[in-house]
């Protein structure tokens, strides 16, 4: 069976973060689908590749670009590496004295891949002012600099790329649906690993050549039971998940050959996320098999209604069957939602969109972009609820924003 290989460059100043190195196509479904990529990628079609963390997202956009024809540069920017403050002067550009700072002028991404194609990363996180922005560089084909009235024309492929839902995003109010249906006249689903299981092995061997080189080793062989636990584990993590167990394994294995007990599988949850029934709308981390510990500083203040006592018993009973239904979770919460109406709860809004901050935030390991996926919101917006719900104070608004300096800094 014929197999297609797209590796990220070894050196490549416009990726700012961290994404799969390396995507295989060997499963019949993914040369299907490299087949239908390339057939998009000789038209001028705005393209929205959608698909969980680590799937390969950014390689795709990069194959796109080499398929394209276009002469002009490959540029990746991630849209939740900046704040919001920072986000419109990045993509496009700033005039001298626009803002605070602004010594001199500065073209934006927009105006750097001039001729090339833009990829914007995690789409989903742009500010919705933003977005009109956006929308309007799309639709005239030219910029604006932030404090200037002067329109520079462009020549932009852009390649916009999500891992959540944006058409839940859209209904939720969280994302234009102008935009939605601006970016996904071509649209491109990169399936998870687990759902293209002929392509594991090929990785695999991949990842053993990459690094087998740089640990100095010779041959080295997959024993069948490695490869059967290799193949029938669900890669929450996906490729750079494999990329990383691989790595270990290599560190660590005897005699030239990776066994199971050399290949570490952490998994986060038992089941995917995306195995749930997608009708049925998720709430937070309710349900979901994860509680915070009773030390985590971000857990919320307990609060329980005299009438929630039978909500909590339900609870009891739904868990002691093993098997957690998403339906009964909604049933518990609008009963829940029911007891503190008729107790008259003082500030019910508030405390109920506290609670479910702070319960995310928790079964997200405090991880902003994890709970904010949770939530089906941006990063931005998890920010801004955080910070609203006091859990970002002192050092976290510290690192927050040193976070965003670093962001701008490494692509000054």
């Amino acid at each position: 069976m014929p197999e297609r290989l797209l590796t990220l460059p070894e050196s490549s100043a416009s990726s700012l973060s961290i994404r799969a190195k390396a995507l295989v196509f060997h499963d019949p479904a993914s040369l299907q689908l490299l087949r239908d990529v390339e057939r998009i990628a000789r038209s001028e079609a705005t393209v929205l590749v959608t698909g969980e963390t680590g799937t390969g997202k950014e390689l795709i956009a990069r194959h796109i670009h080499a398929v394209s024809g276009r002469t002009g540069p490959f540029v990746a920017v991630n849209c939740g590496a900046f704040s919001e403050t920072l986000i419109d002067a990045e993509l496009f550009g700033h005039e001298s004295g626009a803002f605070t700072g602004a010594s001199h002028a500065r073209a934006g991404w927009f105006e750097a891949a001039n001729g090339g194609t833009l990829f914007l990363d995690e789409i989903g996180d742009l500010p919705l002012g933003l977005q009109v922005k956006l929308l309007r560089v799309l639709q005239e084909r030219q910029v604006v600099r932030l404090g200037s009235r002067r329109g520079i024309p462009l020549d932009v492929r852009l390649v916009a790329a999500t891992n959540i839902d944006l058409a839940r995003a859209v209904e939720a109010q969280h994302f234009r649906a102008d935009l939605y249906y601006r970016l996904s006249v071509a649209s491109v689903r990169l399936p998870p690993l687990r759902e293209r299981p002929a392509d594991i092995l090929p990785l695999v061997r991949h990842f053993i050549s990459v690094y087998r080189s740089r640990l100095h080793l010779e041959d080295v062989s997959v024993s069948e039971a490695a490869q059967e636990a290799l193949t029938q584990y669900s890669w929450p993590g996906n490729i750079r998940e494999l990329e990383n167990v691989i790595h270990y394994a290599l560190i660590v294995c005897r005699d030239q050959t990776i066994e199971p007990h050399d290949i570490r599988l952490l998994p986060l949850t038992n089941r995917p996320a995306q195995a749930a029934d997608a009708s049925v709308l998720r709430v937070g981390g309710l349900g979901s098999g994860g509680t915070a510990n009773a030390h985590d500083r971000h857990a919320p203040s307990a609060f329980v209604p005299a009438a929630g006592a039978a909500v909590g018993a339900g609870a009891s009973v739904a868990s002691a069957a093993g098997v957690f239904e998403p339906s009964a979770g909604l049933a518990l919460l609008q009963s829940a939602c029911q007891a503190l109406l008729d107790a008259g709860w003082p500030d019910l809004f508030d405390t109920v969109e506290s609670t479910l901050v702070h319960t995310a935030f928790a079964h997200a390991g405090s991880n902003q972009v994890r709970a904010a996926r949770l939530l089906g919101i941006t990063r931005n917006m998890m920010r801004t609820q955080l910070k609203r719900h006091g859990l970002l104070q002192g050092d976290d608004l510290q690192a927050d924003a040193a976070e965003a300096n670093a962001s701008s800094a490494s692509i000054a």
